[in-house]
Parts: structure tokens; C-alpha cells; sequence
């Protein structure tokens, strides 16, 4: 499989349980039993996903209690670093799915209005769309083995029993919640449109990948498209709606150029045509224009300290 950092966020990242973890402890959950009794997981893959997110440095253990000893979990600076990518979640949810119910739709910023979070080049402050990058190999480019399927069942429980009914989660964990679904997606970001272009990309059988395609093209995201006749050929292009889950891709490749890309450097750079310089994402609001952080996003209704 050829390397990108975007491939080896999702090898961490691309899991319905590890997802959920994340979007508790993003709202402050932190032990054991808020979790299980937040996702109503099964204790032994509970203990597993906590396990591999602590692993891989996104989760901390902190004692709370000696007699007897009691931990909790706490987001460590690489895991707060993924709070970029759950504001471009909430950025393509609110531009196509928008819901006034929903808490997430109405989130408030500490210039004190309801906003939608933007992704804007941070060197030049010019918004970012997919058409306004282009890709070069870095020092880190090359190739390494896929990673071997996990032995879980890929759907062990209906999505709906994982998110409470919000559907905005469901939507999430259908495009991040599957490794190869998200890794489908990232392809097609690369220029990958055809299926033994993507089956050659991301050395994934035949069945897995027809499977995701068709998925893809059933939620929007992708679309097929005919090149050829006798016999049909098909390629698959983003949609409108596909295309614009471009911020949430390239902030996956970001995280893991900072995190995951070791001693010879990031394996691709993305450069702003606009600016020529090297892509350094800035989110912001849409309202103040200031840069959004963690610390600065509270719910609708809710003061910001």
C-alpha cells in the first residue's frame, strides 16, 4: 500500500467502538464505567479499544484514587489534537444535514455566536476546497504492507444502537467508522477513480472493495460513472457532497503527518495553489474569523469561559 498519513490516521482511527470513545471523552467522559455504560459495549472490547487508543499515545491513565486504586482516561495532547477533526465533521454535517435540533449543529464560539467552523489555508487565510490543492511526494513516500484485517465482525450491532439516535454519528461512523470505507474515500482524494486503480492503491480483495463502492454510492458520497462499453466499465467520482468531506480528510492527513510519520518525514505535502505554500490548515470561525481550539467551542446556550 502506498503511504499517506491520511491511510495511517484511519488504521488507528477507523473503528465504530474507538469513535465512540473519542466523541465521550471529547465531552469529558473519563472512567471505565461512563464509557460502558455510554456505548453499552461489552467490558472485554471495551477494555480492548481503550487498550489500543492508549497504546498509541491518544488516551492517558490517571489515577484518581489509591485504596483502592482507581484510573481514569484522559485525551492526551495527541488525542486533544484530534479536535480538528470533529469540528470538520460538524462543518459537512451542518452544510448538508443541518438539524436546528441538534446540539452540534448550534455550537457557540467564544466570539459569543453560532457558527460553522472553517478550513482556510494558514498561510494565506484563503478558504480550502479540493481544487485548490495539489500533491507532491515528501520525504517519507514509499510503500509498506496493509495492515491485516482486525478479527471483529465489521457490523457486530445496527448503527443506530451506537449513537443514542443521533443520526449526525451515524453519518460519522458511515464514512470513519470502517477502515476500508474511509480509506475508499481517501483514494478518491488521490485521483483514484477506477476500481483496479483503487484495488492496486490499497492491495484490499475484491469483494471488500465492491462492497464499500457500493456502499459509497448508496450514502452519496461517491458516484459511478461509465467510461466504457462492451464490456461496461465504471469509475467512481466524488459527488458534490463527497468532494466536500475534503477539510475531514486533509485534517486526517495533518494529524498524521504530526503524529504518526516517525523520523523521514511526512510521505506526501499538499501545497495551496492559491499561496504555493505548503498546506498549514487553519480552522476558524465563520463569524469572528478568528482560529477555533478546543477550548474555545462551547453548546448553544452555554457561556463561554
Amino acid at each position: 500500500m502506498q503511504i499517506n498519513s491520511a491511510t495511517r490516521a484511519l488504521n488507528i482511527l477507523g473503528d465504530r467502538w474507538s469513535l465512540m470513545i473519542l466523541y465521550l471523552a471529547f465531552q469529558r467522559v473519563r472512567r471505565f464505567d461512563e464509557f460502558q455504560s455510554g456505548i453499552g459495549l461489552a467490558r472485554s472490547l471495551l477494555i480492548d479499544r481503550l487498550r489500543r487508543l492508549q497504546a498509541v499515545g491518544i488516551l492517558e491513565k490517571v489515577r484518581y484514587q489509591e485504596r483502592p486504586i482507581r484510573e481514569e482516561y484522559h485525551l492526551s495532547e495527541m488525542g486533544l489534537d484530534l479536535y480538528s477533526l470533529a469540528l470538520m465533521i460538524i462543518r459537512w454535517e451542518k452544510r448538508w444535514f443541518y438539524d436546528p435540533a441538534n446540539p452540534a449543529h448550534r455550537i457557540k464560539h467564544k466570539c459569543g455566536k453560532d457558527f460553522t467552523p472553517e478550513f482556510r489555508c494558514g498561510h494565506c487565510g484563503e478558504l480550502v476546497s479540493p481544487r485548490d490543492v495539489y500533491v507532491e511526494a515528501g520525504p517519507g513516500a514509499g510503500f509498506e504492507p496493509a495492515q491485516l484485517p482486525r478479527a471483529q465482525r465489521r457490523s457486530i450491532v445496527p448503527a443506530g444502537a451506537l449513537n443514542n439516535g443521533n443520526p449526525m454519528l451515524d453519518r460519522a461512523f458511515q464514512v470513519l467508522g470502517d477502515r476500508w470505507t474511509s480509506h475508499v474515500i481517501a483514494a478518491a482524494f488521490l485521483g483514484h477513480r477506477r476500481f483496479n486503480d483503487m484495488q492496486n492503491a490499497l492491495n484490499v480483495a475484491p469483494n471488500i472493495l465492491s462492497d464499500r463502492l457500493s456502499r459509497l454510492v448508496e450514502i452519496g458520497v461517491l458516484r459511478r460513472e461509465l467510461y466504457q462499453q462492451r464490456p461496461d466499465r465504471w469509475e467512481y467520482r466524488l459527488t458534490d457532497e463527497g468532494r466536500d468531506l475534503y477539510p475531514l480528510i486533509a485534517e486526517l492527513n495533518q494529524w498524521g503527518d504530526r503524529w504518526l510519520a516517525g523520523e523521514r518525514g511526512a510521505p506526501l505535502i499538499t501545497y495551496h495553489r492559491g499561496c504555493g505554500q505548503p498546506l498549514a490548515p487553519k480552522i476558524t470561525c465563520d463569524q469572528c474569523g478568528d482560529e477555533v481550539s478546543a477550548f474555545d467551542v462551547t453548546p448553544s446556550g452555554v457561556a463561554a469561559g
